[in-house]
């Protein structure tokens, strides 16, 4: 009798160390999608503030300043359980209660 593979229908029971592959797989898709994005805003921005000419070393050096603001975005700013907006919202709905 075949084994029955039930996890290769359902990723998200795959587990590599304590982080599921549904959470690998959203970290990577959002790191991807938070370096092309950080490039391309920062690729635009210098060419419109200094007007030089984009070459593959200036891609080269933005793509390097990106990954870890990419990087630090998904796992703290982005991540469910982060409190870190919580005190300054909690604030200014008092503040807007009051007027």
């Amino acid at each position: 009798m075949a084994k029955s593979n039930t996890n290769m229908l359902n990723p998200s029971k795959y587990k590599l160390g304590n982080m599921e592959y549904g959470r690998i797989e959203r970290f990577t898709e959002f790191l991807v999608i938070g370096v092309l994005l950080g490039t391309v805003e920062d690729v635009l921005a210098v060419w419109l503030v200094t007007g030089e000419q984009i070459t593959l070393q200036t891609v080269g050096i933005i793509v390097g300043v990106a990954i870890p603001f990419a990087a630090f975005s998904e796992l703290v700013v982005d991540h469910p359980d982060t409190r870190i907006i919580q005190y300054p919202s909690e604030k200014l709905h008092g503040f807007l209660d009051r007027i």
